[in-house]
């Protein structure tokens, strides 16, 4: 018997001991639409809290469409030609469209790899289509600060864009609760004072800055206030099966859309599970989430409420790209070389985070509960000595190494890796 694990475009099969108590944690069977472009052209012509598209665009002389980068598998190619042609017939000129790409901090897409997140010919060649860049200061606009004191500065092409529409995945994130809508905004083109400043320790510190939690999550009030400061803003909100598969589209007003499209999510990527496990398998999702070491430690996020104290995680990625940015690097050698506890005395007193050393920060959770091993075959030495992980030649053998030393054949094996999140419930 075997598991296939998501791993790069393809998967990685795990061969099963017998002797190995194996439980599977997958999302429920989600119900899929028969036809997606219809379900798309019904919730366009039937939004949560707004007219339809249409009617929203009619008199318009831009908009501005958000799309995620690379890392999110949204099926943009499905929906984009729509939302641009129903802004066309409405009567905003294709010069007037811009498609931007909300990278946040990581790096651009371009070329082949643009036209590829894209997913359609058509609306390349008809619109602008752009990346965002969160260091050019003059891209942005300041609209002031949070209550918290989080600087509010987001991309002039979408705040001066007369429809503004944010595009994306919803599904599990291991800091903003839950992907898709606001996030989309901020911080996927916001500036790097905004970034750095919600993504600091003191947020990430917060215990409610976690997987699938919404209510008290300092980010998601943070995005909200800068929802409030930015004004009316739609979106375009998708979820996937684990075969990539649409399960449900929504469009509207960007909170109460996004909401809706959370409650659904909730139902299937939140997984009840009655005991803990010394041995966790996983994945990070397979590509284009597993393209960099970076993006793996969601993988590694997802399932810690199921690790037992002392136990094993171990996660396939293929990091393709390596590691992630030079920003990522640093901040891991600095790991390495301070330690956790010299980690986050060197990084609690900053207003500004430096750039992506909250993964690092994030990486500490899994590894104050247990141990990390990784499979990968896109790291290079150096890259390895910096994860933090204990490096992965075979699989299998390295589950049998955690379930001798542990003396528990209970294993637990999450072949979406992120997309699922376990959730500790002990019966009553």
């Amino acid at each position: 018997m075997h598991i296939d694990l998501r791993y790069g475009k393809g998967s990685h099969r795990l061969e099963l001991d017998p002797d190995w108590k194996v439980s599977v944690i997958r999302k429920p069977d989600m119900p899929l639409l028969a036809d997606a472009a219809h379900a798309v052209r019904a919730a366009l012509a039937a939004p949560v809290g707004a007219p339809p598209l249409a009617e929203e665009a009619r008199g318009a002389k831009s908009a501005c469409i958000l799309v995620c980068d690379i890392t999110r598998p949204v099926p943009n190619g499905l929906f984009l030609p729509l939302l641009v042609r129903t802004l066309m017939d409405a009567g905003i000129p294709a010069a007037g469209i811009t498609i931007l790409v909300a990278t946040g901090l990581h790096r651009p897409n371009e070329g082949d790899e643009l036209a590829e997140l894209v997913g359609d010919p058509w609306v390349m060649q008809t619109v602008r289509v752009h990346n965002h860049y969160a260091r050019n200061d003059a891209d942005h606009v300041d609209l002031g600060a949070t209550s918290r004191g989080t600087p509010v500065k987001l991309d002039r092409r979408f705040v001066e864009a007369d429809v503004r529409i944010a595009t994306g995945l919803v599904e599990p994130h291991f800091m903003a609760g839950y992907s898709g809508g606001r996030k989309v905004i901020a911080p996927g083109v916001a500036h790097k004072d905004t970034i750095t400043t919600f993504h600091s320790e003191r947020f990430m510190s917060h215990p409610l800055a976690a997987n699938c939690v919404l209510e008290g999550n300092p980010l998601h009030e943070e995005q909200l206030e800068i929802m409030g400061k930015l004004g009316r803003a739609l979106a375009l909100n998708t979820v996937i099966d684990e075969h990539r598969r649409l399960s449900f589209v929504n469009f509207g007003e960007v909170v109460q859309s996004h909401l809706l499209a959370v409650d659904y999510i909730r139902r299937y990527a939140v997984v009840p599970v009655e005991r803990k496990f010394a041995t966790v398998v996983t994945s990070a999702a397979g590509y284009p989430l597993d393209k960099t070491y970076y993006q793996t430690v969601k993988g590694m996020v997802a399932p810690i409420d199921i690790l037992a104290p002392g136990g094993d995680l171990l996660i396939v990625s293929e990091c393709a790209e390596g590691m992630g940015s030079p920003e990522y690097v640093e901040a891991q050698r600095r790991l390495l070389g301070l330690g956790p506890d010299g980690f986050m005395a060197d990084i609690g007193a900053k207003r500004y985070a430096d750039i992506d050393e909250w993964q690092t920060q994030m990486q500490l959770k899994p590894m104050r509960i247990g141990n990390l091993h990784l499979f990968s075959e896109g790291l290079d030495a150096e890259a390895w000595r910096i994860t933090g992980a204990h490096k992965i030649d075979s699989l299998a053998a390295a589950i049998r190494k955690c379930v001798r030393r542990s003396d528990d054949a209970h294993i637990a094996v999450i072949p979406e890796g992120p997309y699922v999140v376990p959730e500790f419930r002990p019966q009553a």
